[in-house]
C-alpha cells in the first residue's frame, strides 16, 4: 500500500458541506476533521456529530483523524486537566463510529505568565500523559503527538524522553513537515527531527516554508520547500504508508485564529496543494 491522502479542510470552508466539496475537487475521499462551522469536532455534542458523521458518509467521505485540543498550544500545564480528560471520553464513542483511531494532542506548554520550574513542568506532563494514555490504550485509541509544542514539542530529544516516559503502545508521533521550520526559523531543523524520530512517526502532517524577500519563513506549495522531497522520499524509501495529511496554512491558519475569509481562494489553494503535492511524490 502507497500513501494515503487526507487534509485538513477547514483551510478551505468554514462548512463541513465545502470541505466535503475542496476533498471531491482534489480528487481524495478522506478528512481529517478539525474545525466544523468554528467548532472543534472534540467538541460537537452527540446531535451535532450525528449530523456531520450523516453528511459525510452521504458523500462517502472517510475520516483520517480528529484534530483534537488536548495538551495543546492553548492549555499550558496550568490548565485544569479534567477539560482534557473530558474532551478523550466525549470523542472516542464518536471516533469508534467513524472508525479513526487516533486523535491529534500536545503536550502542555509552559505557562507563559507564571512558569513552572522545568522539571515540576516535565514531571507533570509525563504524569498527564500517562493517565490519558492509559485510557487509550483500552479503548484502542492512539494520542497522536504532533511536534508542535509542550515539552514533547521541544526538540527530537524531548519528544524522546516524553515517549519513554509514557511507554504506551498508545502513544505515537505526528509528524508535521514545517513545524520545526516555522519554529526554529530554519528549514533543517525539521530535518534533523525527522531524522532523529523516523522510527516513532506513524503520521504526517504537510506543512512547508521558504524564505521570503527578506529572509522570513513563510509557508509555501511543498514543492517550494526541498525538505519535503528530502522528507517524502525517504518515508517512502523506509516503507512509510500511512496518511499524508495537508494543513497548508496559506489561507487560514488555525492554531493564530487566522480563519477562512475568501472562500473560493481558500479552496484554490487547498486544491492546488493536494495537486501539487501528489506531483511532488509521483516524481520522487
Amino acid at each position: 500500500m502507497g500513501f494515503r491522502f487526507t487534509g485538513f479542510a477547514d483551510e478551505a470552508s468554514r462548512t463541513l458541506a465545502q470541505q466535503i466539496e475542496a476533498t471531491k475537487a482534489a480528487g481524495w475521499s478522506s478528512i481529517e476533521l478539525r474545525l466544523i462551522d468554528g467548532k472543534n469536532v472534540c467538541d460537537l455534542n452527540d446531535e451535532e456529530w450525528g449530523a456531520a458523521w450523516a453528511k459525510l458518509q452521504a458523500a462517502g467521505i472517510t475520516v483520517a483523524g480528529f484534530g483534537g485540543q488536548i495538551a495543546n498550544w492553548g492549555r499550558p500545564i496550568t490548565t485544569d486537566f479534567n477539560k482534557d480528560l473530558e474532551e478523550l471520553k466525549r470523542s472516542i464513542p464518536h471516533m469508534r463510529q467513524a472508525g479513526v483511531t487516533q486523535i491529534r494532542i500536545m503536550s502542555y506548554p509552559n505557562d507563559k505568565d507564571t512558569p513552572w520550574p522545568v522539571e515540576q513542568w516535565k514531571e507533570e506532563v509525563f504524569s498527564r500523559l500517562r493517565k490519558l494514555a492509559t485510557i487509550a490504550e483500552a479503548e484502542g485509541v492512539i494520542l497522536g503527538h504532533e511536534n508542535c509544542n509542550g515539552y514533547g514539542g521541544i526538540g527530537p530529544a524531548e519528544y524522546l524522553e516524553l515517549a519513554k516516559a509514557v511507554n504506551s503502545p498508545a502513544l505515537k508521533l505526528i509528524f508535521d513537515t514545517g513545524n520545526n521550520s516555522q519554529h526554529d526559523g530554519d528549514i533543517e531543523s525539521t530535518w534533523r527531527f525527522y531524522q532523529a524520530c523516523r522510527r516513532e512517526i506513524f503520521h504526517v502532517h504537510i506543512k512547508a516554508y521558504k524564505p521570503d524577500a527578506d529572509g522570513k519563513l513563510v509557508t509555501c506549495y511543498p514543492d517550494e520547500d526541498p525538505v519535503q522531497r528530502r522528507i517524502l522520499a525517504d518515508l517512502k524509501a523506509t516503507g512509510y504508508d500511512g496518511w499524508i495529511s495537508i494543513e497548508p496554512h496559506m489561507a487560514a491558519a488555525i492554531h493564530a485564529g487566522k480563519d477562512v475569509k475568501d472562500e473560493d481562494k481558500a479552496k484554490s489553494v487547498y486544491i492546488e496543494y493536494a495537486r501539487r503535492l501528489e506531483k511532488l511524490i509521483a516524481g520522487l
